[in-house]
């Protein structure tokens, strides 16, 4: 009888060690959901063509960032960056750096003006 008892008291400690275990790990892993160092945001990005699509990706694809896709039809360009090693801010300026205006950072003119004729979405060209 003494044998039954301590099995019981056995399993139940056993029981309440493992919920409380799963408790814990659970709460870690919903801790770490919420503080995730990946982020994927969209902003715009003003260009034309195929070219610009291909310019545009190329340069906010800086240390850190994962996915860049351009819609030349939305204008908006979506990033999936690891904000451990880059910021928003910085893939604006990189952007720009490359000739295309963001809705945070204009390209500096004398980069706006070597895009080839057909990037110049400053000067009217439209989607195409």
């Amino acid at each position: 009888m003494k044998f039954i008892i301590r099995l019981f008291a056995l399993l139940a400690f056993f029981t309440m060690t493992q919920n409380s275990a799963f408790a814990q790990k659970a709460e870690k892993t919903e801790k770490a959901e919420k503080t995730s160092p990946i982020i994927t945001t969209e902003f715009e990005v003003t260009g034309v063509c195929k070219m610009c699509k291909k310019r545009i990706e190329n340069a906010a694809l800086v240390k850190g960032v994962k996915v860049a896709e351009w819609d030349k039809n939305t204008q908006m360009l979506k990033v999936i960056y690891d904000s451990r090693k880059t910021t928003v801010e910085m893939i604006h300026q990189y952007v720009a750096a490359y000739g295309h205006d963001t809705d945070k950072a204009k390209a500096p003119d004398g980069v706006y003006n070597k895009l080839p004729g057909c990037c110049k979405y400053r000067d009217g060209v439209k989607v195409h």
